[in-house]
């Protein structure tokens, strides 16, 4: 009899792993799910040890017909194949959640949304989704057996949804909060924009007066029997240095980059970056506004959802986006665990403020904390487009600063030695007379 290993949560949001001995894959699902579990994966035992061994398309068919959940053991690159960006999945989320208000079923919602597709990936998930209810799969069940798409709080609303029979005003809600959490993201890109362009101007600017420009006054200063001031002579030899080792140059800045990119994927290097980005001036603003906004708007999106209040932690702690944030979170979670408030864990953590821990505090005291919730990431929008405005007006004179000091500084180490010998030729010609 085969063996399947499954990945599932319990009805405290804790993930639990193991084996099961069963005939099909069907009966591995039903057999978790007499656990009291609610499995988010799957898998035939034996599958997973001869998948690696399989190559190309191959192996993704024999993987397609074996059984549902087995696709997501095929090797993947990164970013190119197994994503949907969030916006077409947002975009997604909305149209079924219209279908669904308007009445038609949820397969046949699947099928026509399926067949307008143009996203690849997202149309064969769209399939895979259509086939494993027709099984006999419920919709949050076929939604976790693709966990790089759909993740733990889409999947887990959804699951509340059906659950409560109301499917369609989930799915309402989701995509509204998909559609809001894009727009503060798109806010953020956009404002980030201009410092960036500004930024890749200085440093095209730095190389071209490097590599062409500082060269030619080297050849001048060259014919010169004077002593070149001290800035004068750094500036030619890091021109020298650029010069001759461009693509050591670019070697370096490639590793600094790999380095701190390196750093901040270690658990102490994410934590003092993530904190760093809380304590930066202006930009501290904008980070901590999105965060507390993600925050709010996914909890109370989870409880008025109708999923258990700790599962929703465990899902918010998940997709905060930061981890000072989401230990904050956890701190919430053992709390809540315990029998106690949210609002003492929240005050401790020193990230929230003194209005959103009241208003959390009234939520908790007057039972209306999903509407609370979502009252306080109305207004940390409005927080943010205001904190993003702040920030692009002060960073543009900033930028501009900074590039006129860059090429300024330049200008100054190259004229700093014929202003010397001006002088000493005035001198000499006063000391003629």
């Amino acid at each position: 009899m085969p063996k399947f290993s499954y990945v599932a949560m319990d009805q405290k949001g804790k993930e639990q792993k193991g084996t099961i001995e069963v005939a099909s894959q069907n009966e591995a699902i039903g057999r978790v799910k007499e656990m009291g579990l609610f499995p988010t994966r799957i898998v035939e035992v034996d599958k997973v040890k001869e998948a690696p061994q399989k190559k190309g398309k191959a192996a993704g068919k024999a993987g397609g017909k074996k059984g549902g959940l087995n696709v997501n053991i095929n090797i993947q690159i990164p970013g190119l194949s197994g994503r949907v960006k969030s916006k077409v999945l947002t975009t997604f989320t909305r149209q079924l959640a219209t279908l669904v208000d308007a009445g038609l079923p949820l397969l046949r919602g699947l099928r026509v949304l399926e067949k307008q597709e143009r996203n690849p990936t997202l149309k064969s998930i769209l399939g895979d989704l259509a086939l494993s209810i027709e099984g006999g799969s419920t919709f949050s069940e076929a939604l976790a057996q693709h966990p790089k798409v759909f993740n733990r709080l889409f999947v887990n609303m959804v699951k509340a949804g059906e659950l409560g029979g109301v499917l369609e005003v989930v799915l309402t809600r989701l995509a509204e909060f998909m559609e809001k959490a894009q727009k503060i993201k798109g806010k953020v890109i956009a404002a980030m924009f201009y410092p960036v362009a500004v930024l890749v101007v200085a440093v095209s600017i730095l190389i071209l007066l490097m590599v062409k420009v500082v060269p030619q006054f080297k050849t001048v200063f060259e014919g010169m029997s004077m002593q070149l001031p001290g800035f004068t002579v750094f500036v030619l030899g890091v021109s020298e240095i650029v010069k001759n080792n461009i693509l050591g140059t670019l070697g370096v800045l490639f590793g600094i980059w790999l380095l701190f990119f390196l750093f901040t994927r270690t658990k102490f290097g994410r934590r003092v970056w993530d904190k760093v980005k809380l304590k930066m001036p202006v930009i501290g603003q904008v980070v901590s506004k999105v965060a507390i906004s993600r925050f709010t708007r996914t909890l109370g999106t989870l409880i008025s959802s109708g999923v258990p209040i700790l599962q929703a932690l465990t899902i918010v702690k998940e997709t905060a986006g930061n981890v000072i944030i989401s230990n904050a979170v956890n701190s919430v979670h053992e709390s809540v665990k315990e029998g106690e408030t949210i609002t003492a864990p929240l005050e401790a953590s020193g990230v929230f403020p003194p209005m959103v821990i009241s208003m959390v505090d009234v939520g908790e005291q007057t039972g209306a904390l999903p509407e609370m919730l979502l009252k306080i990431a109305d207004n940390y929008d409005e927080e943010v487009d205001n904190a993003v405005a702040a920030m692009t007006s002060l960073l543009e004179p900033v930028m501009i600063i900074f590039l006129a000091l860059v090429v300024g500084s330049i200008v100054i180490a190259m004229f700093l030695p014929l202003i010397e010998m001006m002088n000493q030729v005035g001198g000499s010609d006063t000391d003629v007379e």
